[in-house]
């Protein structure tokens, strides 16, 4: 059995035309950074669904907006590739936001405040975390030896 399949590589090779594409070809002015973040091609080649990310825009009226533009320039795009890739059928190109970024961002800042409220939380509470610290998984004081025992200091 083969290690990939050809929808997987076909997918790859257009996300990499795409990104290069959109980048340095589409010319319109209400297109932000865009970023191609994945690409699925449906088993007959028929249909590609691109994922795109934007930087620094993510109001639901600018993402309406660039969804817009990449529409628009979906033929272009598609003439592009067919010039830059051998394929006897190109395919459809649908463009989607990738809300995964945004949604990971937002995680990442949850569990940093979830953190820095619990470290601070800690250290408010009485001597409790001090005195955590300085005691051992038996209960004895760290640092300390225990009467007849050789700690391989002579």
């Amino acid at each position: 059995m083969r290690e990939f399949k050809r929808t997987d590589r076909v997918a790859d090779q257009l996300q990499k035309e795409l990104a290069v594409l959109i980048q340095r070809e589409v010319k319109d002015p209400r297109l932000g950074m865009v970023t191609v973040s994945g690409v699925e091609v449906s088993r007959d080649l028929g249909y590609a669904d691109v994922h795109v990310t934007l930087l620094g825009e993510d109001t639901p009226e600018q993402i309406k907006e660039n969804l817009k533009v990449l529409k628009q320039a979906a033929g272009f795009l598609r003439s592009q590739i067919a010039k830059r890739i051998k394929l006897r059928h190109v395919p459809e190109l649908r463009f989607h936001y990738d809300e995964s970024v945004v949604r990971g961002q937002r995680l990442s800042s949850l569990i940093q405040d979830a953190v820095a409220s619990d470290r601070s939380r800690s250290f408010d509470e009485s001597g409790d975390e001090k005195r955590d610290e300085s005691v051992d998984q038996d209960g004895e004081q760290a640092g300390e030896d225990e009467p007849g025992s050789n700690s391989g200091r002579d």
